[in-house]
Protein backbone atom coordinates (compact mmCIF):
# COMPACT_ATOMS: atom_id res chain seq x y z
CA UNK A 1 0.00 0.00 0.00
CA UNK A 2 1.96 3.11 -1.18
CA UNK A 3 -0.85 5.56 0.28
CA UNK A 4 -1.56 5.39 3.95
CA UNK A 5 -4.75 7.09 4.50
CA UNK A 6 -7.55 7.55 1.72
CA UNK A 7 -7.80 11.07 0.09
CA UNK A 8 -10.69 13.09 -0.40
CA UNK A 9 -10.47 12.37 -3.81
CA UNK A 10 -8.12 10.41 -6.81
CA UNK A 11 -8.11 12.91 -9.54
CA UNK A 12 -7.19 11.75 -13.17
CA UNK A 13 -6.53 12.95 -16.06
CA UNK A 14 -8.43 11.34 -19.05
CA UNK A 15 -6.93 11.24 -22.70
CA UNK A 16 -4.43 8.78 -22.74
CA UNK A 17 -4.93 7.43 -19.16
CA UNK A 18 -8.17 6.32 -18.81
CA UNK A 19 -9.37 7.12 -22.46
CA UNK A 20 -7.17 5.56 -25.25
CA UNK A 21 -6.41 8.90 -26.90
CA UNK A 22 -6.55 7.70 -30.34
CA UNK A 23 -5.74 10.85 -32.28
CA UNK A 24 -2.99 9.81 -34.23
CA UNK A 25 -4.94 6.96 -35.74
CA UNK A 26 -7.66 9.02 -36.71
CA UNK A 27 -5.87 11.66 -37.98
CA UNK A 28 -4.21 8.63 -40.42
CA UNK A 29 -8.02 7.70 -41.11
CA UNK A 30 -9.13 10.87 -41.81
CA UNK A 31 -6.42 12.26 -43.83
CA UNK A 32 -5.65 8.68 -45.63
CA UNK A 33 -3.50 8.79 -49.10
CA UNK A 34 -3.57 12.89 -48.37
CA UNK A 35 -0.88 11.74 -46.08
CA UNK A 36 2.09 10.96 -47.34
CA UNK A 37 3.84 7.77 -46.30
CA UNK A 38 7.15 10.20 -46.20
CA UNK A 39 6.09 12.61 -44.15
CA UNK A 40 3.73 10.88 -41.87
CA UNK A 41 5.33 10.23 -38.74
CA UNK A 42 6.94 13.86 -38.79
CA UNK A 43 3.08 15.68 -39.23
CA UNK A 44 1.86 13.16 -36.28
CA UNK A 45 5.05 14.18 -33.95
CA UNK A 46 4.63 17.57 -34.81
CA UNK A 47 0.86 18.25 -34.69
CA UNK A 48 1.50 16.75 -30.99
CA UNK A 49 4.15 19.77 -30.15
CA UNK A 50 1.90 22.64 -31.65
CA UNK A 51 -1.05 20.49 -29.39
CA UNK A 52 0.69 21.33 -26.52
CA UNK A 53 1.79 24.97 -27.40
CA UNK A 54 -1.75 25.56 -28.22
CA UNK A 55 -3.04 24.62 -24.89
CA UNK A 56 -0.22 26.79 -23.48
CA UNK A 57 -2.20 30.72 -24.69
CA UNK A 58 -5.69 32.08 -24.19
CA UNK A 59 -8.42 29.41 -24.32
CA UNK A 60 -10.27 28.49 -27.21
CA UNK A 61 -12.38 25.32 -27.71
CA UNK A 62 -10.88 22.21 -28.09
CA UNK A 63 -11.97 21.61 -31.91
CA UNK A 64 -10.41 24.68 -32.44
CA UNK A 65 -6.81 23.27 -30.66
CA UNK A 66 -7.05 20.39 -33.04
CA UNK A 67 -7.83 22.11 -36.15
CA UNK A 68 -4.72 24.94 -35.59
CA UNK A 69 -1.80 22.32 -34.60
CA UNK A 70 -3.37 20.44 -37.57
CA UNK A 71 -3.11 23.54 -40.09
CA UNK A 72 0.07 24.32 -38.17
CA UNK A 73 1.61 20.80 -38.90
CA UNK A 74 0.08 20.67 -42.34
CA UNK A 75 2.11 23.86 -42.88
CA UNK A 76 5.09 22.77 -41.82
CA UNK A 77 5.25 19.43 -43.70
CA UNK A 78 3.47 21.29 -46.77
CA UNK A 79 0.50 19.18 -46.74
CA UNK A 80 -2.93 21.44 -47.57
CA UNK A 81 -4.69 21.82 -44.30
CA UNK A 82 -8.74 21.35 -45.18
CA UNK A 83 -10.80 22.22 -41.79
CA UNK A 84 -13.31 19.64 -42.49
CA UNK A 85 -11.16 16.82 -42.35
CA UNK A 86 -9.62 18.61 -38.51
CA UNK A 87 -13.48 18.45 -38.30
CA UNK A 88 -13.80 14.83 -38.27
CA UNK A 89 -10.90 14.60 -36.04
CA UNK A 90 -12.72 16.49 -33.41
CA UNK A 91 -15.89 14.68 -33.85
CA UNK A 92 -14.52 11.30 -33.80
CA UNK A 93 -13.18 11.56 -30.53
CA UNK A 94 -16.62 11.09 -28.20
CA UNK A 95 -15.81 7.19 -30.15
CA UNK A 96 -13.33 6.37 -27.86
CA UNK A 97 -12.88 4.12 -25.02
CA UNK A 98 -10.81 2.98 -22.67
CA UNK A 99 -7.90 1.14 -22.31
CA UNK A 100 -8.34 -2.36 -21.15
CA UNK A 101 -9.06 -3.09 -17.26
CA UNK A 102 -9.63 0.64 -16.77
CA UNK A 103 -13.45 0.17 -16.19
CA UNK A 104 -12.63 -2.73 -13.26
CA UNK A 105 -10.01 -0.74 -11.99
CA UNK A 106 -12.08 2.23 -11.59
CA UNK A 107 -15.03 0.99 -9.95
CA UNK A 108 -12.71 -1.12 -7.26
CA UNK A 109 -11.16 2.51 -6.66
CA UNK A 110 -14.95 4.15 -6.33
CA UNK A 111 -15.85 1.68 -3.60
CA UNK A 112 -13.12 3.59 -1.36
CA UNK A 113 -12.52 6.72 -2.49
CA UNK A 114 -14.56 9.39 -4.74
CA UNK A 115 -13.33 9.86 -8.19
CA UNK A 116 -12.78 12.78 -10.05
CA UNK A 117 -11.82 13.43 -13.69
CA UNK A 118 -9.78 16.80 -15.04
CA UNK A 119 -9.60 16.88 -18.48
CA UNK A 120 -8.27 18.95 -21.52
CA UNK A 121 -11.54 18.76 -22.96
CA UNK A 122 -15.14 20.48 -23.77
CA UNK A 123 -17.65 19.49 -21.15
CA UNK A 124 -20.20 18.00 -24.18
CA UNK A 125 -17.01 15.48 -24.94
CA UNK A 126 -15.78 15.07 -21.34
CA UNK A 127 -19.20 13.64 -20.43
CA UNK A 128 -19.64 11.45 -23.56
CA UNK A 129 -15.91 10.18 -22.74
CA UNK A 130 -16.63 9.32 -18.78
CA UNK A 131 -19.88 7.62 -19.68
CA UNK A 132 -17.81 5.52 -22.15
CA UNK A 133 -15.69 4.93 -18.67
CA UNK A 134 -18.61 2.94 -17.19
CA UNK A 135 -17.59 4.04 -13.64
CA UNK A 136 -18.60 6.36 -11.31
CA UNK A 137 -17.21 10.34 -10.91
CA UNK A 138 -17.93 12.28 -8.49
CA UNK A 139 -16.79 15.37 -10.79
CA UNK A 140 -15.98 15.92 -13.64
CA UNK A 141 -13.93 19.17 -14.54
CA UNK A 142 -13.20 20.46 -18.18
CA UNK A 143 -10.91 23.04 -19.91
CA UNK A 144 -14.26 24.72 -21.14
CA UNK A 145 -15.34 25.52 -17.12
CA UNK A 146 -11.40 26.12 -16.41
CA UNK A 147 -10.98 28.37 -19.39
CA UNK A 148 -8.04 27.08 -19.56
CA UNK A 149 -6.13 23.98 -20.36
CA UNK A 150 -3.17 21.50 -18.55
CA UNK A 151 -0.66 22.17 -17.90
CA UNK A 152 -1.50 25.60 -17.23
CA UNK A 153 -0.98 25.98 -13.45
CA UNK A 154 -4.35 27.55 -13.12
CA UNK A 155 -5.88 24.27 -14.49
CA UNK A 156 -4.68 22.74 -11.06
CA UNK A 157 -5.91 25.94 -8.65
CA UNK A 158 -9.38 25.61 -10.52
CA UNK A 159 -9.49 22.37 -9.30
CA UNK A 160 -8.29 22.73 -5.91
CA UNK A 161 -11.55 25.82 -5.66
CA UNK A 162 -13.95 23.60 -7.42
CA UNK A 163 -12.95 20.41 -4.73
CA UNK A 164 -12.59 22.30 -1.71
CA UNK A 165 -9.41 20.74 -1.04
CA UNK A 166 -5.60 21.33 -0.53
CA UNK A 167 -3.20 19.92 -2.28
CA UNK A 168 -2.17 17.28 0.29
CA UNK A 169 -5.94 16.15 -0.15
CA UNK A 170 -5.67 14.44 -2.92
CA UNK A 171 -3.84 11.67 -4.90
CA UNK A 172 -3.31 12.47 -9.00
CA UNK A 173 -3.36 9.79 -11.64
CA UNK A 174 -1.88 10.37 -14.98
CA UNK A 175 -0.28 8.90 -17.73
CA UNK A 176 1.23 12.29 -19.02
CA UNK A 177 3.91 14.22 -16.53
CA UNK A 178 4.34 16.67 -19.37
CA UNK A 179 0.84 17.35 -19.02
CA UNK A 180 0.18 16.34 -15.68
CA UNK A 181 2.85 15.65 -13.24
CA UNK A 182 5.15 18.72 -13.79
CA UNK A 183 1.98 21.45 -13.01
CA UNK A 184 0.76 18.56 -10.48
CA UNK A 185 4.24 19.06 -8.29
CA UNK A 186 5.02 22.87 -8.77
CA UNK A 187 1.21 22.83 -7.24
CA UNK A 188 2.37 20.76 -3.97
CA UNK A 189 0.47 17.61 -5.24
CA UNK A 190 2.94 15.35 -3.59
CA UNK A 191 0.44 12.22 -3.67
CA UNK A 192 0.77 11.24 -7.42
CA UNK A 193 0.66 8.00 -9.72
CA UNK A 194 2.20 7.88 -13.43
CA UNK A 195 0.18 5.35 -15.55
CA UNK A 196 3.10 4.25 -17.86
CA UNK A 197 1.75 3.75 -21.06
CA UNK A 198 4.69 4.42 -22.89
CA UNK A 199 4.31 7.39 -24.98
CA UNK A 200 6.26 9.63 -22.39
CA UNK A 201 9.37 9.42 -21.01
CA UNK A 202 9.32 8.72 -17.05
CA UNK A 203 10.62 11.44 -15.43
CA UNK A 204 10.69 9.83 -11.62
CA UNK A 205 12.64 12.95 -9.84
CA UNK A 206 8.79 14.29 -10.27
CA UNK A 207 7.96 11.93 -7.12
CA UNK A 208 5.07 10.06 -7.71
CA UNK A 209 4.15 6.13 -7.62
CA UNK A 210 4.64 4.08 -11.33
CA UNK A 211 2.88 1.80 -12.54
CA UNK A 212 2.50 0.27 -16.00
CA UNK A 213 -0.89 -2.07 -15.24
CA UNK A 214 -3.78 -0.31 -14.17
CA UNK A 215 -5.28 -3.34 -12.24
CA UNK A 216 -2.98 -1.78 -10.02
CA UNK A 217 -4.03 1.55 -9.20
CA UNK A 218 -6.46 0.12 -6.29
CA UNK A 219 -3.66 -1.86 -4.77
CA UNK A 220 -1.88 1.43 -3.91
CA UNK A 221 -4.91 2.45 -1.50
CA UNK A 222 -4.85 -1.12 0.16
CA UNK A 223 -7.65 -2.75 -2.19
CA UNK A 224 -7.64 -5.74 -4.22
CA UNK A 225 -6.77 -5.80 -7.91
CA UNK A 226 -10.11 -5.88 -9.58
CA UNK A 227 -9.16 -9.31 -11.04
CA UNK A 228 -7.87 -11.09 -7.61
CA UNK A 229 -9.92 -14.00 -7.42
Amino acid sequence: MAFDTLPKFVTFDMNGTLIKFAINDTMRDVLGDRLPAEVADEYLRICKAYRIDECMGAYKPFHQIVADSMERASRKVGLEFRADEAREVYDRITTWGPYPGVTAALNRLAEAVPLVIITNSDTAVAEQLAANLKAPFEVIITAEQMGCYKPRLAAFEYMFDKLGVTPDEIVHVSASPMYDHRPAAIMGIEKKVYVDRGFEHDEHWLGYERITDIADLPVLFGLPRPDAS
